[in-house]
């Protein structure tokens, strides 16, 4: 099992976490004209979505990536009910900074978040059935940067009562993300990256302050995994619902998917295609970790397994910088 360290902490990580957004099932996100929209990833199993987490488990994955905002609730209570029994084996991250209405199953806004940090964090120890977090991120990704100094601060007090060990941000700002990691136990910035979506900045900074570097969507949200065509769509409760893959981008990133596995054939490489969009990601920086979502047993299984191949080539890195063009933003 690949690991590596979460940034400045002493906490050793398998190079993979499973996110699990996914294993939250339905919810919605409420806007404050009253509007709503999916931002769940549909129906979901909760009986298979912890015995994928035990698979995990069983091979040596270590790090489960969650929050109150999934499923209202959902992910936090069937992630504890499935690592009760190992609690001391892994290292538990979650978030806070929104409002959730778990009777609604919604989530809004609010811009009154530092007095409701302990009792975000009080909610999260109950759901996942643990007395501490080892990893409590900020999930307003565009929180005012002038104020993070007074999250932090609320944080270190959590460290200091030993409700959590260490915290990070979730944001694609670098300039804000060097705020942050300020903070003493500041050990990880969640952002955006995969194999389409390059963030140089965001990298130096984790490189120039110790941290983690915790890579959201590293799947593109299923585009990268090559499953997807010109005729896929989705349930009205997943947040790609709303996706056309017939759109001209949607169409030239099929492409350049397709144009990958290609690259890869042709070296007789016997990757699967998501297997190498980690395999990019890793070979990025060894500062990152990617949590890919999942639903199944196969979806975990196919994903750890990425880890038994060698790192990418400097040749099949550039092949891939070819074909992404950069400049482009696949999602």
């Amino acid at each position: 099992m690949l690991k590596r360290r979460l940034g400045r902490s002493n906490l050793e990580v398998s190079a993979m976490g499973l996110g699990c957004w996914p294993m939250g099932g339905p919810w919605d996100w409420l806007e404050a004209d009253g509007s709503k929209g999916p931002a769940g990833w549909g129906q979901v199993d909760d009986a298979e979505s912890i015995r994928a987490i035990h698979y995990a488990l069983d091979t040596g994955i270590n790090l489960f990536d969650t929050a109150p905002n999934y499923g209202c609730g959902r992910s936090e209570r069937i992630l504890g009910q499935a690592v009760a029994d190992r609690r001391d084996k892994v290292i538990l991250a979650t978030k806070f900074g929104y409002l959730v209405d778990e009777e609604n199953r919604s989530v809004t806004e609010t811009e009154d978040v530092i007095p409701r940090i302990r009792q975000e964090c009080e909610s999260s120890l109950r759901n996942l059935k643990t007395d501490y977090i080892d990893l409590y991120q900020f999930h307003k990704s565009d929180y005012a940067a002038e104020k993070v100094a007074e999250v932090c601060d609320v944080l270190e007090t959590l460290v200091e009562e030993g409700k959590i060990r260490w915290y990070g941000w979730h944001t694609d700002n670098p300039e804000a993300a060097k705020m942050f990691a300020q903070g003493t136990h500041c050990t990880a910035i969640h952002h955006a990256l995969h194999m389409g979506y390059d963030v140089p900045e965001m990298l130096a900074v984790c490189e120039q302050h110790d941290q983690a570097s915790i890579n959201r969507a590293p799947l593109g949200m299923g585009m990268l995994t090559g499953k997807f065509n010109s005729d896929t769509t989705f349930p009205e409760d997943d947040i790609r619902h709303g996706w056309d893959l017939r759109a001209e981008r949607s169409a030239q990133n099929l492409q350049r998917v397709e144009a990958v596995r290609k690259t890869f054939a042709e070296a007789a490489e016997v990757r699967t295609q998501a297997q190498i969009a980690l395999a990019w990601i890793w070979t990025r920086s060894n500062r990152t970790i990617p949590i890919p979502g999942f639903k199944t047993v196969a979806h975990v299984k196919e994903n750890i397994q990425a880890m038994e191949f060698e790192l990418l080539s400097n040749e099949q890195m550039k092949k891939i910088d070819e074909v992404f063009e950069r400049a482009s933003v696949i999602l």
